[in-house]
């Protein structure tokens, strides 16, 4: 039932909770946060490896940047190996894309010149049509700095324009150590005792329902969900809520996180609302 008390909204952002728990705050909520995720490093570096000796001799043609954390652990991987001086003016002898502003702020910094730049919502989609309009791969052999999960759909994309795409992974999405704040989130969910939950990455409702199942409380989860009010980042976040037959109520765009929260407080308590409002 909505009442005049605080919106009690949960997120289970990790990398930015407490940036996340501060801009809730500010708006005057109630805020619970849960992380989902950590990155982790991949300990064998056999991608990258073999990526940092072709591009050395030449043999890369293009490279895209898909994360700005990706980007970093790929030059400290082949550091390891390579002076970066080395690996810098190898770089600059390609051609350079760039999924989004992180990664761009991580090129300019190593003052690398971006070639092409994928506009927002900066999803795997926007950069595959800036390269369809804007970039000649036929032929040229490709390397992939993917993150978190593999983008397999990106790949054969490109694979099917004429390109050699060679991915390079350098860490993956993990649970974090210590699952006790996520498990009472979900028991909070299943209970209904958030107005909203916001999501800021479509890995993050995974490691929920990954939790859950440890938790043998998947089949109590799901349907709770679906009765949730969901708040999403943005297009890619979205589109595996709508996989998982989950609709968002609303979506943030830009796909920021600061206006994910603006617009939690815009249309949450008319939502809550119009909710209480429908015939039981």
């Amino acid at each position: 039932m909505m009442t005049e008390s605080k919106l009690k909204i949960c997120s289970v952002e990790s990398r930015r909770g407490d940036d996340m728990k501060r801009m809730i705050e500010r708006f005057g909520g109630d805020a619970t946060i849960a992380p989902s995720m950590r990155e982790v490093p991949i300990e064998e570096h056999t991608e990258a490896f073999a990526f940092g000796e072709q591009l050395l001799a030449g043999k890369i043609d293009i490279v895209i940047f898909m994360t700005g954390v990706g980007a970093r652990y790929l030059m400290d991987t082949l550091c390891t190996q390579h002076t970066q001086e080395e690996i810098l003016a190898a770089l600059a002898k390609c051609v350079l894309i760039v999924r989004g502003p992180k990664p761009t702020a991580v090129l300019r910094e190593w003052k690398l010149k971006i070639d092409h730049r994928a506009p927002e919502p900066n999803t795997w989609r926007e950069l595959l049509a800036t390269i369809k309009s804007e970039v000649d791969v036929q032929e040229k052999t490709i390397a992939l700095q993917e993150y978190g999960r593999p983008n397999d759909e990106l790949s054969a994309a490109l694979e099917e324009l004429g390109a050699d795409v060679q991915t390079v992974s350098i860490y993956r999405w993990a649970l974090p150590e210590d699952i006790t704040p996520l498990e009472s989130t979900i028991h909070g969910l299943i209970q209904k005792e958030f107005d909203c939950l916001l999501l800021t990455s479509a890995q993050q409702v995974n490691h929920l329902l990954e939790v859950a199942e440890q938790m043998g409380q998947q089949s109590e989860l799901l349907p709770a969900l679906k009765t949730t009010l969901i708040g999403s980042i943005g297009p890619t976040c979205t589109e595996e809520l709508v996989r998982l037959d989950l609709s968002p109520a609303f979506e943030a765009s830009p796909p920021k996180m600061g206006q994910l929260v603006k617009m939690t407080f815009e249309k949450v308590p008319q939502l809550l609302t119009a909710k209480d409002s429908l015939p039981s």
